[in-house]
């Protein structure tokens, strides 16, 4: 599996465990009051442990999906115990996280340059998420495109280019104002010409309608295609964890519109109910690909379920 990140396990491990930690410290302080005193699973315990995944942002469809996998595990074993539950918690969102899950490297084409579009709302973080891509890439010694196609915020265009100059990789931008789609276009040919690996799309968080949005996708991926066949190879979709409930209807109006292959949750340090990752990737069918615990670059993680719900639910 093709791993762009220079850190090690350890590091990776330590780093992640600090973003999800108010959700944990609060669903292990409120699952043992629900517990207590209780020896065996009974339906008071399961109707806790619903609020408090529910709680956690993971969602009410998700977190009764969770619910009634437990049921059965209880109505098959029967000796199962509270001191399980945690376990079988962690296990049976696991079990759903891997439904989702594909490869975890980008690169699991031929395809040269592999197009990278880039899509979510002002504000999730989704430039920066970026610029920490490209940045881990060309650790790796992979030659980087950037396209600043969010052509409708001064602010975007400039931040792409200053991660460029940062990262060493070349931004093709038309400035502002200009049209998205052929900015898309340029970057992709600009990619085929320079005998690039990647190449990585900004696109606009806001237009004045909704519809208007998700027609300028439609347009810019359409456009991608005529350059090179089967571009764009993954859709990204990043959402910001720390928004709870609002990141699950930008996924659905994301996803309901554009062909969205991963999510990017940013912002899972420390405020956010880390559940929003386990709710969102069941609910709309996609996997996550990668988080973000913090400002720096190596705080943008390839996704490891195991590691994400044991840093979530494991022991405190």
């Amino acid at each position: 599996m093709f791993n762009f990140f220079s850190q090690s396990v350890k590091d990776s491990q330590e780093v992640l465990d600090k973003g999800p930690a108010k959700t944990k410290q609060s669903l292990w302080k409120q699952l043992g009051k629900a517990v207590a005193g209780k020896a065996y699973v009974d339906e008071a315990v399961l109707d806790s442990l619903e609020e408090l995944l529910i709680s956690a942002d993971v969602g009410l469809e998700t977190t009764v999906k969770i619910i009634e996998r437990i049921e059965q595990r209880v109505a098959r074993d029967k000796y199962l115990n509270t001191s399980e539950l945690n376990g079988l918690v962690q296990e049976e969102i696991m079990a759903l996280l891997e439904e989702q899950e594909t490869s975890n490297t980008a690169f699991s084409t031929s395809a040269s340059p592999y197009v990278i579009l880039v899509v979510g709302v002002n504000g999730v973080g989704k430039t920066t998420t970026i610029g920490k891509l490209a940045a881990h890439y060309q650790q790796t010694g992979k030659r980087i495109i950037l396209g600043a196609a969010d052509t409708f915020r001064a602010a975007a265009v400039t931040q792409l280019q200053q991660w460029g100059q940062r990262v060493g990789a070349t931004v093709v931008s038309k400035g502002m104002h200009t049209d998205p789609a052929a900015v898309a276009y340029d970057a992709v040919k600009a990619g085929i010409q320079a005998q690039a690996d990647v190449v990585i799309i900004d696109t606009a968080g806001r237009l004045h309608t909704k519809v208007n949005l998700m027609q300028e996708l439609y347009k810019i991926r359409r456009t991608i295609s005529k350059c090179l066949p089967g571009a764009p190879h993954e859709v990204l979709l990043v959402l910001d964890g720390s928004t709870g409930q609002n990141a699950f209807v930008q996924a659905k109006a994301f996803t309901n519109a554009t062909n969205v292959t991963a999510l990017a949750i940013t912002k899972l340090d420390g405020t956010a109910k880390g559940g929003v990752v386990i709710g969102i990737s069941d609910q709309f069918q996609v996997p996550v690909r990668y988080i973000g615990v913090g400002e720096r670059v190596e705080d943008l993680q390839v996704f490891d379920r195991q590691a994400f719900v044991a840093s979530l639910l494991g022991n405190a």
